[in-house]
């Protein structure tokens, strides 16, 4: 004899999302219970866990891969509808924030402190963007800002723009960083140019470029640390 599913308002208390957070902590519950907070509540088949913990396993239990989905892609799910998903989008987003987000006077000493800084903001685009960092001279950050939105395989950057906001900025050293959303990390014959072009810009307003930095969902690329900058 089969028994009727109990939803999440029959578990046992310590055992609803909710409820388990308030007595435990965000730390004691899983993606999915966090997840299912968000949306509420499932439908007749899945409690709002059971839906969660599904659409996670589709991702490969990834929350990147999850913060990647689109509107149809989470509405494609029996029991998302636009609203939940629209939850769902926005704490994917409130978490790419939060990674992102400056630390006051942070020091960037190497390529993995510039891609620790930019890959939580751009390996998941689907198009290339190019972005800027500004350091002071101890080569603390003074902030980043967007020079260049493109589509999968280049973004047009204007060397111009770039020197005329470190200049704005008194800024005395940049690093300039872009996303391939291909996953390549190969520099491509318009990268190098561009490096070439901006550091011999940059030498003759006496600004230094300390790197270009590619990003992907499989790591970074230095062009300092392969040799193909002065």
């Amino acid at each position: 004899m089969m028994t009727d599913k109990l939803n999440i308002n029959q578990w046992a208390v310590e055992d609803r999302p909710r409820e388990k957070l308030l007595a435990q902590g965000a730390r004691a519950l899983s993606d999915a219970e966090l997840l299912a907070i968000l949306i509420g509540s499932g439908t007749a088949d899945e409690n709002a866990v059971e839906l969660m913990r599904r659409i996670l396993n589709d991702c490969g239990g990834s929350l990147q891969a999850l913060g990647r989905m689109r509107l149809d892609d989470f509405t494609a799910y029996k029991g998302v509808g636009p609203a939940k998903a629209v939850c769902l989008m926005a704490a994917c987003e409130l978490g790419n924030r939060r990674m992102k987000e400056p630390t006051e006077r942070k020091r960037i000493e190497s390529s993995r402190d510039i891609a620790d800084f930019f890959l939580p903001m751009l390996m998941e685009l689907p198009h290339e963007e190019c972005h800027v960092m500004l350091l002071r001279n101890n080569l603390t950050l003074k902030g980043t800002f967007l020079v260049g939105r493109g589509g999968i395989t280049e973004s047009a950057v204007d060397i111009r723009l770039i020197l005329e906001a470190a200049l704005r900025n008194q800024s005395t050293a940049i690093v300039l960083c872009h996303n391939h959303p291909s996953g390549s990390l190969t520099p491509s014959t318009m990268d190098k140019n561009l490096t070439r072009q901006l550091a011999e810009a940059c030498r003759i307003m006496n600004i230094r470029l300390l790197d270009h930095v590619i990003v992907s969902d499989q790591g970074y690329f230095s062009f300092k640390d392969q040799g193909l900058m002065d």
